[in-house]
């Protein structure tokens, strides 16, 4: 099912309504941390009447209901989850905002550590002081001592919330650790009735221990959940806003689409917008990942929290709350988990059988062990009680989605957006990489680069008759013209009779003189002989490309050498003149990303076998930018459905699979076709958001080596943790019928320590950071 949107400032319940009538519900259950966990509130939901779908989030601890209001009620379904055994609380953050200091200050941590001291009193009567170890009572004709006394209040305090879940897993028929743990208990304590020989010591050791390992769990889960409430957080909960003449502080809900925020310097911007007054650096980071704030004037857009470094800022908000790019950042990353990786459906799929199995060798053990091992019937229980706290594959089952929460929010914090754990898994697999040209490698926007003034003009001669030509002209050729002249403040000439002529240029009289600008097969219309021109050599400009001259030295060959000499740099030129004279020519250019080389420098040393530039622009123009930036291979004057062929044949040809780097919107089928679409600069781009696997969020190409990386590492920490859980679990297993592991162990190192271990490894990713050169 899809949850509901709901806003990603709050965290805590949140309901929708679509057409159909039926409610989206969306609540925090911070407890329900495991896929056994989920399972049960699972069951409990399903029994409830009216729910049409739900959907169990462990790694976030959320809940997200479909449901008919008219079949039933949220307080139905907070009783449905709670009578699982989970509590719902208002707030995801309420109880672990603190992060660790909430789990070990809660009811449980405070009876565990009550237990802990029962248990080490028990433990200092029959070890080291044996001599007071008196008879207490009896049972059953049997004697009960000081130290089994202090053992069964360790098991009635610390055992009171494993008997509590387990007793809700029995209900609802899941063979999970709290179900298994309870018969562990139950049984060393029957047996300690059956066979006349205690097993309170270890009946307390499991329940003392295994509290001390939930809790361990719960504050390493806390960590991994850490990092999205980073994200969540960010956004502050008012805004100022401007209203009748003045000014007021009201909670971010209550701004509308329109309203007038006020941005101090230091505060964070509480909405999406677009500025209207003041400017200011902005610190975008936590959206971007820019690691330098941007200048931001009337006219920018910004985006809700991020910085605002120095300035005063006015910005009329553009979506509300809950709309905005970092609630639907926060929102997409939660809905991450539900797109499983091969993996985790792997390790879930084995999961179904391993418990089983491992219970039914609990029992073998318990059976045979007397009879091929020699051992007593006691001994032979602890066996079996032992395999028992071994056969909940706890940690094996967190390993993979405790990764890619500790992934996809790494990325989020460095301004990638990963839409899922399939498509981190899926990036860190990818052998060949696909690039368009336009936006991607290249900024996209057009720039003069070389100026050339020819039969004694000057640069600034041939910028203001340049200007005057294309100032009318709506081609960005002619845009980039303008700007620079602007740049350049040369002065206006008076225009008249401006003319723009299909696929060659423009024409126009300057100051009452016919002038032109166009292609070189424009002016070889209008009768010039482009091969012998006299170039400037005084005041002009001349550049590295066309310093070669013909057979005058003052002469230049436009033809058969500076034109083409431009052209194979990728550039457009344009020259400009009058009936009778050739002014000068102007070369433009799409300019190459200045990271853009390193990009594919960083990819190949990472582990890419290939990179290839896919294009509709002339063949020219893009060997000309394919050898600038280094790719492997190019394609020239592709339509869309043939980019998308490109990137098929690809796809066939490498296993791992291929990603597509492009702009989200023109490269969408593409990207679609590609195994991981990955879209440029999607920060406040809703098409974008919604049509790629992978946004980087700033317009930044940089970002690619390290979402790369990132998915490697990410894929390797997994297989890490599934090999590691598998080995310590198969080895403690096997090495229990032969007494080599005893029961705290088993609970320590096989439940707690696996899952701890795991969690670790997992914040590791955190770590990986992008290249800053």
């Amino acid at each position: 099912m899809n949850p509901a949107e709901t806003n990603g400032r709050d965290g805590g319940a949140g309901s929708d309504h679509d057409e159909t009538g039926v409610a989206t519900v969306q609540f925090s259950v911070p407890d329900m941390d495991c896929a056994s966990c989920a399972g049960k509130v699972e069951t409990g939901l399903g029994r409830v009447g009216g729910v049409t779908g739900y959907e169990t989030q462990p790694t976030t601890g959320r809940v997200v209901v479909s449901y008919d209001p008219d079949a039933t009620t949220e307080t139905v379904l907070v009783a449905a989850i709670e009578g699982a055994g989970y509590e719902v609380t208002e707030r995801s953050d309420d109880d672990t905002a603190d992060g660790d200091g909430g789990v070990w200050h809660g009811t449980r941590a405070v009876k565990t550590a009550v237990s802990g001291v029962v248990l080490a009193v028990g433990l200092l009567f029959e070890f080291v002081l044996p001599g007071l170890n008196a008879p207490v009572a009896r049972v059953l004709g049997g004697s009960l001592f000081v130290a089994d006394v202090c053992f069964l209040l360790a098991v009635a305090v610390g055992g009171q919330a494993i008997v509590r879940n387990g007793y809700y897993s029995a209900r609802s028929l899941n063979l999970d650790i709290d179900f298994l743990m309870t018969v562990a208990i139950g049984g060393a304590l029957a047996a300690s009735l059956a066979f006349g020989e205690a097993l309170y010591f270890e009946a307390a050791m499991l329940a003392t221990l295994f509290s001390v390992a939930e809790l361990l769990e719960r504050a390493s889960m806390d960590r991994a959940r850490d990092s999205l409430r980073e994200l969540m957080d960010l956004s502050p909960d008012e805004a100022t806003v401007k209203r009748d003449g003045g000014t007021e502080t009201v909670p971010v809900e209550a701004v509308e689409v329109g309203d007038v925020v006020v941005v101090k310097p230091g505060s964070k911007i509480p909405m999406d917008g677009e500025v209207v007054d003041g400017d200011s650096a902005v610190d975008q980071s936590p959206i971007t990942g820019e690691s330098v704030p941007v200048d931001k004037t009337v006219g920018d857009e910004v985006y809700a929290g991020t910085i605002n470094e120095a300035g005063y800022l006015e910005v009329r908000v553009t979506a509300a709350a809950g709309d905005d790019t970092l609630s639907r950042v926060v929102e997409l990353i939660e809905d991450a988990g539900s797109n499983r990786t091969e993996r985790e459906q792997f390790v879930e799929r084995f999961a179904a059988y391993y418990t089983p199995v491992v219970v039914g060798f609990a029992v073998l053990v318990t059976v045979a062990t007397p009879s091929v091992l020699g051992v007593t019937w006691p001994e032979a229980v602890v066996y079996g009680l032992t395999l028992l706290v071994l056969a909940c594959p706890c940690a094996f089952v967190i390993s993979t989605p405790v990764s890619v929460v500790s992934g996809v929010t790494s990325a989020a914090k460095n301004g990638v957006l990963i839409k899922g754990g399939n498509h981190l898994e899926a990036m860190g697999s990818v052998e060949a990489i696909a690039f368009d040209k336009t936006g991607t490698l290249t900024t996209g926007e057009l720039s003069v680069t070389d100026v050339v003034a020819l039969n004694g003009n000057t640069e600034a001669d041939v910028l203001r008759c340049a200007r005057g030509l294309e100032k009318r002209s709506e081609h960005p050729i002619g845009e980039a013209i303008v700007q620079r002249a602007e740049a350049a403040s040369v002065s206006d000439r008076e225009v008249e009779a401006f003319e723009s002529v299909t696929g060659k240029g423009v024409r126009a009289a300057l100051d009452g003189t016919p002038h032109y600008a166009g292609n070189p097969a424009f002016f070889a219309e209008l009768g010039f002989d482009l091969s012998h021109v006299h170039a400037t050599t005084d005041g002009g400009v001349v550049t590295r490309t066309s310093q070669r001259l013909c057979e005058h030295h003052d002469c230049l060959d436009l033809l058969s050498d500076t034109v083409p000499a431009l052209q194979s740099e990728g550039k457009t030129v344009v020259l400009v003149g009058t009936d009778e004279e050739l002014e000068g020519l102007i070369a433009v250019a799409d300019g190459v990303r200045p990271e853009a080389a390193r990009t594919i420098e960083r990819l190949r040393a990472l582990g890419a076998e290939r990179t290839v530039m896919l294009t509709g622009d002339n063949e020219r123009t893009a060997r000309a930018i394919a050898e600038s930036v280094g790719v492997d291979d190019y394609r020239a004057e592709l339509l869309p459905d043939e980019k998308a062929a490109a990137v098929e044949e690809l796809v066939e040809e490498y296993d791992g699979g291929v990603a597509m780097v492009g702009d989200g919107i023109n490269d969408a089928p593409a990207m679609a076709t590609a195994t991981v679409g990955v879209a440029m600069g999607a920060a406040g781009t809703d098409t974008a958001l919604e049509t790629a696997d992978v946004a980087l969020m700033g317009d930044d190409l940089s970002k690619l080596p390290y979402l790369y990386e990132l998915a490697r590492d990410a894929n390797r920490v997994i297989q890490q943790n599934i090999g590691a859980s598998l080995a310590v679990k198969a080895g403690l297993a096997l090495a229990v019928p032969f007494g080599y592991v005893p029961i705290w162990l088993a609970v320590l190192a096989g439940d707690a320590g696996m899952t701890v271990g795991v969690t670790g490894n997992a914040m590791r990713l955190s770590r990986v950071r992008a290249d800053e050169e």
